[in-house]
């Protein structure tokens, strides 16, 4: 069996994520946390672990960016691409007027905002630790509504009351999953880097652009997190296409490494269809 750590408990996004995969003999493992997803993976609790990083609305999951770029030495592998429906569950017997309080995951229950605001006004939104755990907790405790997925609504006896109550139709969460070395090239590679600074001074980021647009490089994104050194600090995400043994990658990646404080691959892997 191949284990594969995930946001738990089972009937997460991510757990739906990983299914998606079609891994053969795969044995998920349920985690609390995402840092916990991280460690499963690195400690052999698991083989992977997936976790998600960015959704089309709330944009990226600051959890599993800063780990990547601090806490492990773990590689992306791959990464998929799944629609996100938000179902509203609630235990049986419970209706829209008797829901007191809602309860989710922060990213969750934000793309909903709209949705919640208009037809549940004034209910506090308690924060859990994933959707499943939420989903459980509505179950649990009457009077509490989960802003979750079908799956966690079957699997933990809750009923369906709105299957989509998300804000926007096309809402969609990638997901990576995280390993051990380096994926070989396919011809169709997304490389993500963390880069760190000496120090901030003007134009170092019209540096780093410009090795890339030297090497005729795409970038994907690009995003400053704080260091965690100091106030006013900050690193670069950068995804980019290509594999980091492309020859203009590496070129680019390297001249990078003589010029800034540290570059970290954090993995080449192929890219979602």
């Amino acid at each position: 069996m191949t284990k594969c750590a995930f946001l738990g408990p089972a009937g997460t996004f991510s757990e739906e994520a990983l299914l998606s995969l079609e891994i053969p003999d795969i044995e998920p493992v349920a985690c609390t946390t995402i840092d916990d997803v991280f460690a499963a993976a690195a400690d052999g609790r698991a083989q992977y672990g997936i976790v998600p990083i960015e959704n089309s609305v709330e944009g990226s999951v600051n959890a599993t960016l800063d780990a990547l770029a601090f806490d492990t030495d773990l590689y992306i592998q791959r990464e998929v691409v799944r629609d996100i429906h938000h179902a509203l569950i609630v235990a049986p017997g419970v209706g829209l007027d008797d829901v007191t309080a809602v309860v989710s995951h922060p990213q969750a229950t934000a793309q909903c905002r709209k949705w919640l605001a208009t037809h549940l006004t004034g209910r506090p939104i308690v924060a859990a630790n994933s959707t499943a755990e939420a989903a459980k907790r509505a179950v649990a405790e009457p009077g509490l509504a989960a802003v979750g997925t079908s799956l966690a609504a079957r699997l933990h006896g809750g009923v369906i009351m709105e299957p989509s109550i998300e804000d926007f139709e096309d809402n969609q969460t990638r997901f990576i999953l995280l390993g051990k070395g380096l994926q070989p090239r396919t011809g169709h590679d997304k490389t993500s880097v963390a880069l760190f600074m000496h120090q901030d001074k003007p134009g170092t980021l019209h540096m780093i652009l410009s090795e890339f647009a030297f090497g005729q490089i795409n970038l994907t994104k690009i995003q400053s997190r704080p260091t965690k050194r100091a106030l006013g600090e900050y690193m670069f995400y950068v995804d980019l296409q290509g594999h980091a043994e492309d020859e203009p990658v590496a070129l680019a990646l390297e001249c990078l490494r003589l010029k800034l404080r540290s570059v970290k691959l954090l993995g080449s892997y192929s890219r979602s269809s």
